[in-house]
């Protein structure tokens, strides 16, 4: 008999997110995503040369999640990018994921990598936070004229 606990249920939904995140399906990715969804960024509001980096604002919709994917990937050289994930730490509704992307700036050519936490709180099998903290400093300069 297994017993399906918030902590269960919550990793589960996180580790269906990186699946189909790695896949690339935008549409597919955003369906685990909560109308409305509390999605943030951690860059700097003031941000100068940030029309570089359109895929990289706040969020709210579904839509949105799906733009999000398909900006990030126009903006970046296809096969050239990889994620580490580390570690995926889940207490309750919680879960944090850990680790780094290697990408390829478009615009630029300028390999960069970037260590990430990404804080996801999932309710009702349903991402309702998406908050991202990475290195900002290493994706301007991957982006910088």
């Amino acid at each position: 008999m297994t017993t399906t606990t918030p902590a269960t249920t919550t990793r589960a939904v996180v580790e269906e997110l990186l699946l189909r995140i790695g896949r690339g399906d935008p549409e597919r990715i955003a369906e685990l995503y909560a109308e409305p969804a509390d999605w943030r960024l951690d860059w700097p509001e003031d941000e100068h040369g940030r029309g570089a980096t359109p895929w990289i604002r706040h969020r709210s919709t579904r839509a949105d999640a799906a733009a999000h994917y398909r900006e990030l990937a126009a903006h970046h050289v296809p096969g050239e990018a990889a994620t580490e994930i580390e570690r995926i730490l889940v207490d309750g509704a919680d879960a944090v994921v850990l680790g780094e992307i290697r990408q390829t700036a478009a615009s630029t050519g300028r390999a960069y990598r970037a260590r990430f936490a990404l804080h996801l709180t999932v309710e009702d099998g349903l991402v309702v936070r998406h908050h991202v903290y990475e290195d900002s400093l290493a994706v301007a300069r991957a982006f910088a004229p």
